[in-house]
């Protein structure tokens, strides 16, 4: 008996000497003068907000690219250096957009929204093909005139699948040679009201097809009761449009990514995936100080500083998995970085076991942290572990009324059944204190507790490097949405 205490204490004590050297490993190589010298420079006023179609967003990609190489993190093959270009097509509101049918007249910004295309000015004919699908334009001649489609596809109404589907239609019906395509919007679960809003002002998009000139005119028709569309049918109608000053133009973006491999030869071939946004909104009114930069401290510079830490110390202690380290684009147009990267992944998905995301709105809370998708993967016990090593606890998110796992970049992972969390600033609740900063020019590194956020940087390096180093695949829960998905993703049972 005495044999078997003893060994006990020997294994005890030898995981207990473990665990200490990783925090004291963290501890010793992230710095907090270097760590925040980062963090001051990702939200400076001088980067503008790191909006995506102003040119300081590329200063912050080089800056995170430049410390990938510094600390030793590789290049991707089939990357642009560090980078992963991101077609990105920027499209403006038009000047003056007015179209006649039958009786009616619709305006831009009223009935009616213009939300691609060129100018334009004539008499057209309509061809309606139910939804614009490849199977609604059998039979039917659409060179030359102007598609009139349901908005949406039959079970897929919410706004982002319309916009997916929106997208899809128009680079189908430019392929049958029509000049434009309109989309009658006949889905009162989202007001119009609250789209036209949305929609009429600069928006971005991935370009579906940069190596073509422009696309086609595509725009929305407000028509809830279906009447519109029933008397272009019946009557044969034709539409006058007058469309001037709309600005379209082709941006590219960059995804910075970097990769550090593994020191198992059974498990280097696949990654763990460190994640955050880089980008935040730009420039806007000015408060009531006069300040006009959204400089996005908490969000996200915060988190990009985790992933540049990640850089810095997995290149020096390199676990048993690689280690993906990704800092996205446009996460705050839509997603859209990271989007491009899992239609377009430079590693494959099935190689990709997890995703540990970083994004923040906020924080009220330095007691904790707040991990957005905690209880829903088989890891979750490491990143308890973790924090409570650095003194703070992780909590699971407080306010799912808010949405929070599907407004950021892990949702575009999860959605390919990649277990994708997202560790997030300590917040109880989406209260005033969130509210003051969330989105504001107040957003500044000046008002950020920087000993919590080194605890913060230091317990998701733990967190990732336990993850790294698990024997098992981390998996889903059983029967969490995302769970079959991933099984058939790696091939589980």
């Amino acid at each position: 008996m005495k044999k078997y205490i003893a060994l006990f204490c020997l294994l005890f004590a030898a995981y207990s000497s473990t665990v200490f050297a990783q925090k004291e490993a963290i501890d010793r190589l992230i710095e907090k003068k270097e760590a925040v010298s980062h963090f001051s420079f990702l939200a400076s006023d001088e980067l503008m907000g790191r909006d995506p179609i102003r040119p300081e967003i590329d200063i912050a990609a080089r800056y995170i690219a430049e410390q990938f190489e510094r600390f030793g993190a590789k290049q991707i093959p089939g990357a642009n250096g560090f980078f992963q270009t991101v077609p990105f097509r920027l499209s403006a509101p038009p000047v003056t957009g007015e179209m006649k049918v039958g009786d009616q007249t619709l305006l831009h910004g009223g009935e009616m929204l213009v939300l691609d295309g060129p100018d334009v000015s004539g008499t057209y004919d309509l061809v309606i093909a139910g939804y614009g699908l490849e199977a609604d334009y059998d039979g039917k001649d659409v060179n030359g005139k102007f598609v009139v489609v349901r908005v949406g596809q039959p079970d897929r109404l919410s706004p982002a699948d319309l916009f997916a589907a929106g997208r899809q239609k128009l680079a189908l019906a430019k392929s049958k040679g029509a000049i434009g395509i309109i989309e009658m919007y006949n889905v009162p679960t989202t007001p119009w009201g609250l789209l036209a809003n949305y929609l009429n002002k600069p928006t971005l998009t991935i370009d579906a097809d940069p190596e073509s000139g422009e696309n086609i005119t595509y725009m929305w028709v407000k028509d809830l009761s279906g009447e519109i569309i029933k008397e272009i049918s019946e009557n044969t109608l034709k539409a006058t449009l007058t469309v001037t000053g709309k600005i379209n133009r082709k941006i590219p973006g960059k995804n910075v990514v970097a990769y550090i491999e593994g020191t198992d030869p059974a498990l280097k071939d696949q990654y763990v995936m460190l994640s955050a946004h880089y980008d935040h909104i730009g420039v806007g009114q000015p408060n009531a100080e006069g300040d006009s930069i959204y400089n996005g401290a908490r969000d996200n510079a915060v988190g990009t500083v985790a992933i540049i830490n990640a850089a810095k110390f997995f290149a020096a202690n390199p676990p048993k998995r690689s280690i993906l380290l990704c800092a996205w684009t446009a996460e705050e147009k839509g997603l859209l970085g990271s989007g491009y990267f899992a239609a377009n992944p430079l590693i494959p998905l099935n190689k990709i076991i997890y995703n540990l995301n970083i994004d923040n709105g906020g924080y009220n809370d330095t007691t904790i942290v707040t991990v957005i998708g905690l209880g829903r993967t088989s890891a979750d016990h490491h990143i308890e572990a973790a924090a409570k090593e650095f003194g703070i606890e992780a909590i699971s998110d407080p306010s799912p009324e808010q949405g929070l796992y599907d407004r950021s970049d892990n949702v575009n992972f999860a959605r390919q059944g990649i277990p994708a969390p997202t560790f997030s600033l300590g917040f109880t609740a989406f209260d005033e204190t969130i509210s003051k900063y969330y989105h504001q020019p107040s957003d500044h590194v000046d008002n950020f507790d920087l000993d919590y956020a080194m605890v913060y940087w230091k317990s998701y390096l733990l967190s990732a490097q336990k993850i790294a180093n698990e024997p098992k695949q981390p998996t889903w829960v059983s029967g969490d949405k995302y769970e079959e998905a991933g099984k058939a993703l790696y091939g589980l049972e």
